[in-house]
């Protein structure tokens, strides 16, 4: 018998983490679509794919916001997780939290807007190449935008309860 079962709003914040681990990990978005290979390249990935997410389940009822909540909780923890496994120092961990906290609330509010502006692709472009693609002297963001474009779409399509019980349908790139 198990004392502390999860609760369902948490296992659904850890199946949508998950997927958009697995999404964010597609080889073609590295090699197909020129993301960077690197640290910060899966940051900012997976960042992308959180806030797509995020994007999708905002204004839900009481439910869904809880899910969107600790899809965002499970997120920071695993961030957490990973500076630990890096070797930072506890000292140092929190300091790099509230930084990486502020560039996740950042890159809400610059996708938010570029998600806004949408069918005009330039903010959408701008923001990924301030964030993705910052890194690259040259940067081709026409491609990461469209698929990001197309996998708002194939969200915004699915079902709410479908979302939440994990089964995301993600475009390829």
């Amino acid at each position: 018998m198990q004392l502390l079962a999860k609760s369902p709003t948490k296992t659904a914040g850890e199946r949508l983490h998950a997927a958009a681990v697995k999404q964010s990990r597609t080889e073609s978005l590295y090699g197909r679509l020129g993301a960077p290979d690197t640290i910060e390249g899966r940051f900012e990935l997976l960042t992308l794919h959180v806030i797509l997410l995020v994007d999708r389940l905002k204004d839900g009822p009481g439910e869904v916001a809880a899910v969107r909540q600790a899809l965002f909780d499970v997120y920071v923890s695993q961030l957490d997780g990973a500076l630990r496994e890096m070797g930072v120092g506890d000292l140092a961990v929190g300091k790099r939290m509230r930084r990486l906290g502020e560039a996740f609330y950042g890159r809400c509010r610059s996708y938010e807007a570029a998600f806004s502006a949408l069918p005009d692709v330039a903010a959408l472009e701008a923001a990924l190449d301030r964030t993705v693609f910052a890194a690259m002297p040259a940067a081709a963001s026409e491609g990461l935008a469209a698929y990001v474009r197309r996998c708002r779409e194939s969200l915004a399509a699915a079902d709410t309860r479908s979302l939440i019980s994990g089964v995301l349908p993600w475009v390829g790139p």
